[in-house]
């Protein structure tokens, strides 16, 4: 059944009213199942039903149209390392070579379903607002900050897509999506105009801000919370990952400084102690709450990415890897090849592997692998004159040698160096949903690959179109041209 179009056709009692089963922190507990519906006046009138719904706004954000799966997928194939092998204009391939519409199915469920968690957020947050002596207010601001967590993921991926250019194109003065921070319960008070980047970023720092500082450093060794819910380190680490998108570097440092230790071995020096995982296939393959993992949408048997949403298909049948992009030179000696990569046979292009089975596994948001390459590169970048940052330098290579210790990287200038960690970024983060958002922040063109021309960063086409339906439905909403 297709997502629906717009959030103004999103029910309220579909999109907060649902009572759902179970209390922990399981992942099958971020994914309940609708039991029964709830009034207004109900579901927020007891500290279970508060929970759950709290967790209900986990299972929308992983969504496979959203988080769980598409999400990353778009971001990725949009880049110059992927060649489409079926032509299937469901499975992205008008994303990959650059011909959506702004009726494409793609474009407007993607849209519907950023906008869908982002109400699903509102109305827990007006929801237990309004019913304060439901539970404690240490704990109804530790629900707050999960839920405005998950608010921030949501329009940072909405953003990345369908703001009109970068935000270092204008430092941030184009038009961007519209901040709806309010639930949006019927058709009235709709319309809404584009706010521009500026405005999405602050309120998206804002809103991580909060979850830093009313998140629980850690929920304990038991189960699986500490990798599916929102924790103060991930919101610090998400924090890195907006400043690195406003080159607001001496920012990302401040943030990494928090998460990353002065010299190796490089651990998180509070809360949970987040570390690069011993070797390059563990964060991809059960157990999943490795030390690595510092946020993910957990998938299983009876709570999947949906059909035709999950990474391991598509890295594995719907697109090959581009001989001409970056595994081409990722050297034999290197594990992330040894494990990942899968020769071709004939004319098929070779596949990657690293996500082995849609049904069973947990789609990486952040992982502390990024968190060291984000801190390695606001070090480069703001060292001075052509100096290599030496720890910056130490961080990159701990990164490389985690795959391979025969090889490591020595820049001789600055520049060396940033372009050395961008290299690394695409080797480590293959297949993650990284290359687009790392070409869209450098304001670079997107490359050419196979019968795909480059797109140039002034090009309409090097974003997404706003929906049909929402500028249908939503008058104040313009086009991106």
């Amino acid at each position: 059944m297709k997502w629906m179009n717009t959030i103004n056709r999103l029910p309220l009692m579909a999109l907060a009213m649902t009572a759902l089963v179970g209390t922990g922190c399981k992942k099958e507990n971020l994914n309940p199942i609708p039991q029964t519906v709830l009034s207004d006046a109900t579901a927020f009138s007891s500290p279970a039903r508060i929970s759950q719904q709290v967790f209900g706004v986990y299972s929308v954000i992983k969504s496979g149209q959203f988080l769980g799966g598409r999400a990353l997928v778009y971001q990725d194939v949009r880049g110059e390392d992927w060649i489409n092998v079926t032509t299937n204009g469901v499975t992205a391939f008008g994303v990959w070579n650059f011909s959506i519409t702004e009726g494409d199915n793609q474009v407007e469920n993607f849209w519907a379903a950023g906008y869908a968690a982002i109400n699903r957020a509102n109305v827990v947050l007006e929801g237990i607002d309004a019913n304060p002596s439901v539970i404690p207010s240490t704990l109804a601001n530790q629900y707050k900050a999960e839920v405005r967590f998950a608010r921030a993921l949501s329009y940072f991926y909405l953003q990345s897509l369908y703001a009109r250019r970068p935000f270092n194109a204008d430092n941030g003065a184009s038009l961007s999506v519209p901040l709806r921070l309010t639930p949006n319960k019927s058709s009235e008070g709709a319309p809404l105009a584009r706010a521009t980047q500026t405005q999405v970023f602050t309120q998206i720092l804002e809103d991580l801000n909060y979850a830093e500082t009313n998140l629980p450093g850690t929920y304990g060794v038991a189960g699986d919370s500490n990798v599916v819910r929102a924790h103060k380190n991930a919101a610090i680490a998400m924090k890195m990952r907006v400043y690195m998108h406003m080159n607001r570097w001496q920012d990302v440092i401040t943030e990494g400084n928090k998460l990353v230790s002065t010299a190796a071995p490089f651990q998180s020096p509070s809360n949970i102690t987040h570390r690069l995982a011993t070797t390059a296939l563990a964060p991809f393959r059960t157990p999943y709450t490795n030390a690595e993992n510092v946020f993910s949408m957990p998938m299983s048997v009876t709570n999947s990415p949906g059909t035709q949403n999950g990474l391991g298909g598509y890295w594995t049948n719907e697109f090959g890897l581009n001989s001409a992009g970056i595994s081409g030179s990722i050297p034999a000696t290197d594990a992330r090849r040894i494990n990942f990569f899968t020769p071709p046979v004939g004319t098929t292009p070779a596949r990657w592997t690293k996500f082995n089975d849609d049904l069973n596994n947990y789609v990486p948001i952040i992982r502390y692998a990024e968190v060291m390459l984000n801190l390695a590169e606001a070090l480069a970048r703001q060292a001075s004159g052509t100096t290599v940052d030496a720890r910056g330098l130490a961080l990159l290579n701990a990164v490389r040698n985690r795959s391979d210790v025969s090889v490591s990287w020595n820049p001789a200038t600055k520049n060396d160096l940033i372009n050395a960690i961008l290299t690394e970024r695409r080797v480590e983060f293959l297949g993650e949903g990284f290359r687009s958002l790392d070409i869209m922040r450098q304001g670079i063109d997107f490359p050419a690959k196979a019968s795909v021309s480059s797109v140039p960063s002034s090009s309409v086409s090097y974003v997404w179109p706003i929906p049909a339906s929402e500028l249908q439905l939503n008058p104040l909403v313009v086009r991106n041209n």
